[in-house]
């Protein structure tokens, strides 16, 4: 019997198959209408898409990013909140660049919060009271704080295909209540660098999905989930695909036995937090906040990092 389950353990976590969904804010703009455009850019700010006339919208985006209106047609207004926002270069970093390098050179971390809510935190840390005026005003003060003339090096970098990323799981799952199709929360535990450039930083978030729910039977059947880990975060807002691997499963493998793990590898039996994967509880899969393993990424993707001095 106990070696019975040890396989369908070792079973159900080698079933586990890859992803972490493409955040809103990192679609490519040609995929986007205006509105469509408008709606992310609200959501990464407010964190939530806003309401009334387009003008309106477009308006009120503006005087909280820059303190004034602009006075042109909507669209290319809308464009250039968009651009502003998420589009990055070597010469020209994007706000949420430019929030991310601060947040991280201050706290070793990113969050998930809308922009509007990272920057008020980020101002009561540092300065006791969050800050008035623009939110570009506000960011070129904290990126003062936290770099010398507030100047940081945003530099193109490739990450390899198969590239391991440590991630750890944020909400809860279990074959009794999760569903096919559900979305799975999961957030980067270990910043990624590539040359001394941080390109994937811990704290960016990713989303995956329930691909398969068999719930437990009679006669010996244990439950069984199958979770796609489709994609994460990089530094830059982009979008990189990522998916549970051999060489992702070896090492999350490798970090169960360190950590002192069952031999079926990938399964929890100490803490909740310190290792990841899968186990069977009364022959229900369950997997836990905060549990920890590694995917790798999909294919060679370019981004734009942050050089770390």
């Amino acid at each position: 019997m106990i070696q019975k389950r040890i396989v369908a353990l070792v079973t159900l976590v080698m079933l586990i198959v890859s992803g972490l969904a493409v955040p809103a804010a990192a679609q490519a703009a040609g995929e986007l209408t205006v509105i469509g455009k408008l709606a992310v850019a609200e959501k990464n700010i407010y964190g939530a898409a806003q309401t009334g006339s387009l003008v309106d919208r477009v308006t009120k985006v503006e005087q909280d990013l820059y303190g004034q209106e602009a006075y042109d047609a909507v669209l290319p207004r809308v464009e250039q909140i968009y651009t502003y926002i998420f589009e990055a270069n070597e010469h020209t970093p994007s706000l949420l660049i430019k929030l991310n390098a601060v947040e991280w050179t201050l706290t070793q971390r990113i969050s998930d919060s809308a922009i509007m809510t990272r920057i008020e935190k980020l101002e009561e840390t540092m300065n006791g009271l969050p800050g008035t005026g623009s939110l570009d005003a506000r960011l070129d003060a904290l990126l003062n704080l936290a770099y010398t003339d507030g100047n940081f090096e945003v530099v193109p970098a490739i990450l390899a295909k198969d590239t391991l990323v440590k991630i750890k799981t944020l909400s809860k799952l279990n074959s009794k209540q999760s569903r096919v199709g559900d979305s799975v929360a999961l957030g980067i535990a270990e910043d990624v660098f590539i040359g001394g450039v941080l390109v994937l930083p811990k704290g960016a978030i990713g989303t995956g999905k329930i691909t398969e729910v068999r719930q437990a039977k009679n006669f010996g059947r244990d439950a069984k989930l199958e979770i796609s880990f489709d994609n994460v975060r990089a530094v830059d807002g982009s979008s990189v695909n990522t998916f549970l691997g051999d060489k992702a499963k070896a090492e999350t493998k490798s970090m169960a036995k360190a950590a002192g793990a069952s031999v079926a590898g990938m399964v929890i039996l100490g803490p909740v937090g310190i290792i990841g994967g899968a186990f069977i509880s009364g022959k229900d899969a369950e997997i836990p906040i905060g549990s920890q393993m590694y995917i790798q990424t999909k294919d060679d993707v370019e981004v734009y990092g942050i050089r770390v001095k």
